[in-house]
C-alpha cells in the first residue's frame, strides 16, 4: 500500500464508532421505554376507573370478611340510675352545687357536694376528673363523661356504685344538654361493620 494511506511509524489512525449511530440506538431504547410505561399507566387508569378485573374483584370478596351484623352496643345505664357525687377543686366557691343543679335536671342522682379531698383539691388542672369503681369505668363514667369534655375517667378501690365527678381549674360548664345527649346516643349506637 502506498500513497497518503501509508502507515509508517507506530502512529495509527483512529478508528471511532460513528456518533449518529449511538444516538438513534439511545432515542430507539428510550422510545421503547416510554411507550411501554404509557401503556402500563394506561391500563391501572382503566383498571381504577372500570374496577378492575372480574378476577381482582372476586379476588377482593374472598378477602373482605362478610358483612355480618355489627355486634350490639353495650347497654349503658341511663342518669337516673347513676348516683354522682359532685366536688370542687377549683378555689371558686358555688361551682360544685352549681354543677349538681344541672346534673340532677338532667336526670342523674346526686349524692355528695362539697369540696374535694386534699389528694384533688387544687390539684385538678383540666376540667374535671371522673372517678368510680372499676365496674363503673364502661358504664356509668362513660355516661358521665357525655356530660363534660376534657374530663380524665379515673378508678379507685370503692366498692360502691357512686361515682365523683371533681372539678377542676379549666371547667367552666357543663356540655350544653343537645351536645350531651348526642355523645350519649353515639355511645349507645352499635359499631358500624368493616368496609372493604
Amino acid at each position: 500500500m502506498g500513497g497518503k494511506y501509508r502507515i509508517t511509524g507506530d502512529k495509527y489512525p483512529r478508528m471511532r464508532r460513528s456518533r449518529r449511530r449511538g444516538n438513534l440506538i439511545l432515542a430507539a431504547t428510550a422510545s421503547v421505554v416510554a411507550l411501554g410505561l404509557a401503556g402500563w399507566g394506561t391500563m391501572q387508569l382503566i383498571d381504577v376507573f372500570t374496577g378492575g378485573t372480574e378476577k381482582a374483584a372476586a379476588d377482593h370478596k374472598k378477602n373482605c370478611p362478610s358483612a355480618a351484623p355489627s355486634a350490639p352496643a353495650k347497654a349503658l345505664p341511663p342518669p337516673a340510675k347513676i348516683t354522682v357525687n359532685v366536688y370542687n377543686a377549683t378555689p371558686r366557691s358555688g361551682l360544685a352545687k352549681q354543677a349538681a343543679d344541672e346534673l340532677k335536671k338532667r336526670g342523674f342522682a346526686i349524692g355528695k357536694v362539697g369540696n374535694a379531698s386534699p389528694e384533688y383539691d387544687k390539684k385538678v388542672a383540666g376540667a374535671g376528673v371522673l372517678l368510680g369503681a372499676p365496674s363503673a369505668a364502661n358504664g356509668p363514667l362513660r355516661v358521665l363523661g357525655t356530660q363534660l369534655n376534657g374530663a380524665v375517667s379515673k378508678t379507685d378501690a370503692r366498692k360502691t356504685a357512686d361515682v365523683d365527678l371533681i372539678l377542676g381549674t379549666k371547667f367552666t360548664a357543663l356540655n350544653t344538654p343537645g351536645s350531651a345527649a348526642a355523645a350519649l346516643a353515639a355511645l349507645t349506637k352499635p359499631s358500624p361493620a368493616p368496609s372493604c
